[in-house]
């Protein structure tokens, strides 16, 4: 195999330097953890969402089977794990239902916390001592998913503490944002013509975020920040969820359906909403999240506006550093911001929705074998957003990163950002 079978540039870490960022985001999921109690772990709140422990022993699993795995001498202490904890990778094997996650109570806590050290311990060895040229490329993919997981573990305790009674907060000692007013909304305008898009350089990318291609950009704009709480809440006021020519027809069949009036976590008085800090008060000024992307539709059509594409929020995100409120603020909550830079918020917070259909770029092709299977096939159905959010890590994300979800998703940190045709 070469070196670069996932987008990996020839100056990735090896070596010591490897091992230590390896052991470093391996704590960090750990100590997203420790904040929850062996109870908390197991709990799953719906089938979109799994528990703490799975995301503890799944991580783990990736890199047995997909670093360990590789070697035929190999065994696994507990193979049968390996039915557990695979998430979607038929290639390998069958696996557990995922709606049924929430039943696993064995393994324990402990059990998949000693798995993990066992499974650390390996792979730091294994980085130390130097593989083929394939293990620094499959090392830093097991790294970068593991970070996928760390919001996940968040956005997922979160919806599960949200439906207990008591409301518990994950982080009652956390940070709270500094009261700041949003800057006045604005669009900022780009021209026509053709632009580059897509992955190149140095560094980790995903094998959605490529081949850097060249496309057609309408003349448009975009807004200088997302959607605040504020504006939403006209929304609201104004019947945004009563209207269905607002909608579209599986947006408005889903508002009917599931009987939506406001985003996830807000109360009925539109008044607080539940946080990883517990209940508060809704900040005005804040980005809202929480929405679908029907709702993030619907709003940009009653402000007589849009979504922009995402070639729109690439060009234009382009250059600017990744900083903002991502997961390392400890905030866990977006916040309103004050910012210099002509395009403001565009990292962190909330993920952005974008009126982009998640589909393969020209001349995709999926990588060989199982990892094939990691993003290739869920270009169906789904749609792109962008940016990261409160619960990303910031070195996680740059400006070709590719989210994708179903368009009723809305327990991840989602808002949105305008566009428009003039």
């Amino acid at each position: 195999m070469t070196a670069r079978p996932l987008g990996l540039a020839p100056s990735t870490p090896t070596g010591a330097a490897l091992a230590e960022r390896f052991l470093r985001i391996r704590r960090r999921t750990l100590e997203l953890a420790a904040r929850l109690s062996p109870e908390d772990t197991v709990v799953q709140s719906m089938p979109d969402a799994s528990p703490t422990k799975w995301h503890l022993a799944h991580t783990t699993w990736f890199f047995e089977q997909f670093i360990l795995g590789r070697d035929d001498a190999y065994r696994s202490p507990n193979p049968e794990w390996h039915f557990l904890f695979n998430s979607y990778y038929q290639s390998v094997g069958p696996m557990h239902a995922r709606p049924q996650r929430g039943m696993l109570t064995r393994p324990t806590l402990d059990e998949v916390l000693s798995y993990r050290a066992r499974i650390d311990d390996a792979i730091a060895g294994l980085i130390v001592r130097g593989g083929d040229d394939a293990l620094p490329t499959l090392v830093e993919l097991g790294v970068q998913h593991e970070q996928q997981h760390q919001e996940l573990l968040l956005t997922d305790i979160k919806h599960a503490f949200a439906q207990n009674p008591l409301q518990p907060a994950y982080a009652p000692d956390g940070p709270r944002a500094l009261p700041v007013a949003a800057p006045a909304l604005r669009f900022i305008p780009f021209d026509e013509g053709v632009v580059s898009v897509g992955f190149e350089g140095d560094g980790f990318h995903f094998d959605n975020e490529g081949p850097r291609h060249r496309t057609y950009r309408q003349a448009g704009s975009i807004a200088n920040r997302p959607v605040t709480n504020a504006e939403y809440r006209a929304f609201i006021d104004d019947g945004g969820y009563r209207t269905p020519t607002l909608w579209l027809s599986d947006g408005w069949a889903t508002v009917q359906g599931e009987h939506w009036a406001r985003p996830l976590y807000w109360d009925e008085a539109l008044e607080t909403e539940f946080t990883l800090q517990g209940r508060r008060a809704i900040d005005p000024h804040a980005p809202v999240t929480h929405i679908s992307y029907f709702e993030a539709d619907a709003f940009a059509r009653w402000a007589g506006a849009r979504l922009p594409t995402e070639v729109e929020w690439e060009t234009m995100a382009a250059g600017l550093p990744v900083r903002g409120n991502l997961q390392d603020s400890g905030v866990f909550q977006p916040r309103a911001s004050s910012f210099e830079t002509e395009l403001g918020q565009v990292y962190g917070d909330c993920w952005e929705w974008t009126m982009s259909p998640y589909v393969s770029y020209p001349g995709f092709r999926p990588l060989d074998g199982a990892l094939g299977e990691y993003n290739g096939k869920f270009m169906n159905g789904q749609w792109i957003l962008r940016g990261g959010s409160c619960a990303t890590p910031a070195d996680h994300v740059r400006a070709t990163y590719r989210n994708f979800f179903p368009p009723h998703a809305r327990w991840q940190f989602s808002g949105l950002r305008l566009g428009n045709d003039r």
